[in-house]
């Protein structure tokens, strides 16, 4: 008799069970993890830097960083001091639990209150794959459009916080469209409780208020 195996399922199936042991390990370790998603060019590492140097002072963050190919943003971010471990995914559009696994045991956590994992730029394919991390942080940047949350509202829909970035090139007027009101209520449609903070981390708007989000969410006794 023949048998069809849907390979989709056993992939995921898989990685979930790896997905759990990162989560036993960081509870174990009482360490947050956050996974940042977005398209290529939002803006990831460029905040990421800016926010490790911002809050060394009440979070030690350590960073797993994804990329098809090169070390250039863990370069960027080795420049900040925080420790770094890069994963190259040779071609496969996204991070895998198994992975980060080894990422995580590379790291010293017991010197960490926080571990940050920079996905591979795209807004579809990470979403789908859990790798145990506390929660998913979405990025948007105004160059991309207002039409995101629309067209791929599965990351958005898991998010427990979108940063709308570069959000200092709405000042350069009606040549950039993207309606931020509009946005926010697609965002609040598929997801009543995402936290949204517009940012720029070039000129520091609005960091102050995802800086005091983050420390919040690291510190908080239930997650």
């Amino acid at each position: 008799m023949n048998k069809t195996v849907k390979i989709g399922r056993k992939i995921l199936s898989a990685n979930e069970e790896y997905a759990q042991r990162n989560r036993e390990l960081l509870k174990q370790k009482n360490l947050p993890c956050l996974n940042f998603i977005s398209s290529p060019g939002s803006g990831k590492t460029t905040l990421l830097c800016k926010t490790i140097n911002d809050v060394k002072d009440k979070l030690r963050i350590g960073v797993i960083e994804g990329d098809i190919e090169t070390d250039i943003d863990a370069e960027k971010i080795r420049a900040t001091a925080a420790p770094v471990i890069q994963i190259n995914t040779e071609g496969a559009c996204h991070l895998a639990a198994a992975q980060i696994a080894r990422g995580l045991n590379a790291l010293p956590l017991d010197k960490l209150d926080m571990v940050c994992i920079e996905n591979v730029g795209n807004l579809v394919c990470p979403s789908a794959f859990e790798l145990g991390e506390t929660a998913k942080i979405a990025l948007l940047s105004v160059p991309e459009g207002d039409d995101k949350p629309a067209k791929y509202p599965a990351l958005f829909a898991k998010a427990h916080a979108l940063l709308i970035t570069k959000a200092d090139l709405l000042e350069l007027g009606p040549q950039i469209q993207f309606d931020m009101e509009k946005v926010i209520q697609d965002v609040r449609k598929i997801n009543k409780n995402i936290r949204i903070f517009p940012v720029s981390a070039t000129t520091g708007k609005g960091m102050s208020d995802w800086y005091q989000w983050l420390v919040e969410f690291a510190t908080a006794v239930d997650r």
